[in-house]
């Protein structure tokens, strides 16, 4: 029997090569639902190849560029959760950007639906809220990013209190060659132009400041139930080992396999089984080496706020996200420099009154509060 699939942000990254799966494997896997933001001509080609039941786009006057389709169409937060709620779905993707992916999953969860969880801010900013939600109405919750679809499959058969340690590696981004000095006058072009991955403009400047790592480490904290100090990061140029785990008796198990993203989704869709995915086989030989290099936190410095910001809990990795998300905005609008973005993080960290065990609707108002802030910005 197929698997019903419904994605959120089906336009993104992500989403895109989601559908890719889905057409490759068309024997496997129905769209059943999708959500697409302001990006209608590209919900207009979704339709006519895959041909869905319902569509939800961001605004309402854009529903009825759509409505001349056999197809249901909504809109804003409550088309969101709608679509996330599909009685038919067998498991929902959420490849969303931003703190907007929170509340369509915690609904998602609560209508039993298995979560294919791509959306980073998810887990970073309510990671206690939504694990006990998923234990609470019996989900899996499975990890699309590459690294943690790796410990997720280092993981399979073990016990996590035979875990030591995982190892979760970067490529290091965009500017992993230069030193700390020369940042200062980078430029967005320049951050954007990473050597091993093909991504959103978000998520490749998070990889250049190294905070992408940083909502990994949180992530990971969560998805696996572990303690910050068993989370360690290493800079891997090659992105061929996606994540590691190290068991008590010191054996190291590691996934690895070439830069492509539809590998984990394509696992998260099939899980607890595989298919054949249709992609060329990683040739060691042909790679011949692989790099290693210790993380450097004075170099990476929103990898250490991000610990830091786990460490401490609570609402703090809310202010973390939240403003990181305006601080990477303003970069690429090119309001700020590159190292502006640490500077704002660590400022409004610093100032932040930390509330333990948030509700979810503290979490809303405290991302709100720091999304519509009024920042000094310097150039």
């Amino acid at each position: 029997m197929k698997k019903n699939i419904v994605i959120l942000g089906a336009s993104g990254s992500i989403g895109t090569q989601a559908i890719d799966v889905i057409e490759k494997h068309s024997d496997e896997f129905n769209l059943i639902g999708f959500t697409v933001g302001k990006n209608i001509d590209f919900a207009i080609q979704v339709i006519e190849k895959l041909k869905p039941q319902i569509v939800s786009v961001q605004n309402e006057s854009d529903v009825k560029r759509l409505t001349h389709y056999d197809i249901q169409v909504v809109h804003g937060r409550e088309g969101l959760i709608e679509v996330a709620t599909l009685p038919e779905s067998d498991i929902v993707l959420n490849s969303l950007l931003g703190s907007v992916g929170l509340e369509p999953t915690l609904k998602a969860i609560e209508s039993g639906k298995d979560i294919a969880l791509a959306n980073k801010e998810t887990l970073v900013v309510a990671g206690e809220l939504v694990m006990s939600h998923a234990q609470k109405y019996n989900v899996n919750i499975l990890p699309v990013d590459s690294e943690h679809a790796a410990i997720f499959q280092c993981l399979n058969g073990e016990s996590i209190d035979k875990v030591k340690k995982v190892i979760i590696t970067a490529s290091g981004g965009s500017f992993r060659d230069l030193k700390r000095e020369e940042l200062q006058n980078v430029t967005v072009e320049d951050a954007l132009n990473h050597p091993n991955w093909s991504m959103g403009q978000k998520i490749t400047i998070d990889s250049a400041t190294m905070m992408n790592k940083g909502f990994e480490v949180i992530e990971a904290k969560w998805l696996f139930d572990l303690e910050v100090d068993q989370i360690e990061t290493i800079l891997h140029k090659e992105s061929i080992i996606h994540s590691m785990v190290e068991f008590v008796d010191t054996s190291v198990m590691a996934q690895l396999g070439t830069p492509d993203m539809r590998m984990p989704i394509q696992y998260a869709f099939t899980y607890p089984t595989r298919i054949k995915h249709q992609a060329p086989s990683l040739n060691l030989a042909e790679i011949a080496q692989l790099h290693f290099q210790p993380m450097d936190f004075n170099r990476y410095q929103c990898l250490k706020f991000a610990y830091d910001a786990i460490r401490i809990g609570g609402t703090m990795p809310v202010v973390l996200n939240a403003v990181n998300e305006v601080a990477v905005a303003k970069f690429l609008n090119k309001e700020i420099r590159f190292l502006d973005i640490e500077r704002l993080i660590d400022e409004e960290m610093k100032a932040h009154s930390v509330i333990q065990h948030p509700t979810l609707e503290q979490i809303l108002e405290i991302d709100r509060y720091y999304k519509t802030k009024n920042y000094e910005v310097k150039i």
